[in-house]
């Protein structure tokens, strides 16, 4: 049972309990690779590296943003100047409706983007973002104090998508956060440390279809640089990285 929020029972988790140095369970997750911006004109390559992303036999899952030698990304990275990890579960573990949340542990500084999110199981048919998208977590990390949370369909994509905030007391990356989204139909519940801060429903998307009761898969990666956070800063040291303690997804008491 959920401790944060009532109501709740504990269907299936990822606590990322193994070895150090192990990769992520690879019955639930696989590790999307590429580069070319991802349509935001971002800089990393996300490979899929023991390098990049690997348990730490502490019980989290690292997502390591690294900063390679200029010839070894002309080499290996396409001239990327950075390198990350995209974790997805796509095909291999689906979620519809319920309680999904992830405890993590943020990077900051200018141009890093991590975020805990998830798309339409049918991306591959339908395509993005008639698929939807939900994004549960996504912070810049020049202003590591803002959460954000967005839904992304046909005609509200994008720039455009439908969009919330909520300001921290402090920087987010000051230590493990627990970022939750309740699932029903017809409406999303964000929360952050268990606290209610935003919600959305059909009418938020402003009479165009709502696209998110049927499966989604899960997404975990720290993007760098791009037009929404723009580039690092030259100062900024690497690497860089992410901390992800679990990732749970419950039911409705009751409903099993």
């Amino acid at each position: 049972m959920s401790n944060r929020v009532p109501g709740w029972s504990l269907a299936w988790s990822e606590e990322f309990d193994g070895d150090a140095g192990s990769p992520p369970d690879p019955g639930t997750w696989r590790m999307e690779t590429g580069n070319g911006g991802w349509g935001n004109e971002e800089l990393q390559y996300y490979t899929d590296s023991g390098e990049n992303a690997f348990l730490d036999g502490g019980g989290n899952l690292a997502i390591v943003v690294r900063q390679p030698e200029p010839a070894v990304r002309e080499d290996r990275y396409g001239g990327c100047g950075y390198t990350s990890a995209r974790v997805i579960s796509q095909g291999r573990m689906a979620l519809r409706y319920g309680l999904v949340e992830a405890r993590i542990r943020i990077p900051d500084g200018r141009g890093i983007w991590p975020a805990f999110w998830m798309l339409g199981q049918d991306i591959g048919e339908k395509g993005w973002p008639q698929c939807g998208e939900v994004d549960i977590m996504e912070i810049l990390g020049q202003d590591p104090a803002v959460l954000h949370a967005t839904v992304h369909g046909p005609g509200y994509s994008g720039a455009g998508g439908v969009h919330t905030s909520r300001r921290a007391r402090a920087s987010l990356a000051d230590g493990f956060h627990v970022y939750s989204l309740a699932w029903e139909p017809g409406r999303f519940r964000w929360f952050l440390d268990g606290q209610l801060y935003a919600s959305m429903t059909p009418r938020n998307v402003r009479r165009k279809p709502w696209v998110f009761d049927h499966d989604f898969f899960l997404v975990i990666n720290v993007a760098v640089g791009g037009t929404w956070p723009g580039n690092p800063d030259p100062s900024l040291t690497f690497p860089r990285t992410m901390l992800i303690d679990y990732v749970r997804h419950y039911t409705a008491s009751g409903t099993g």
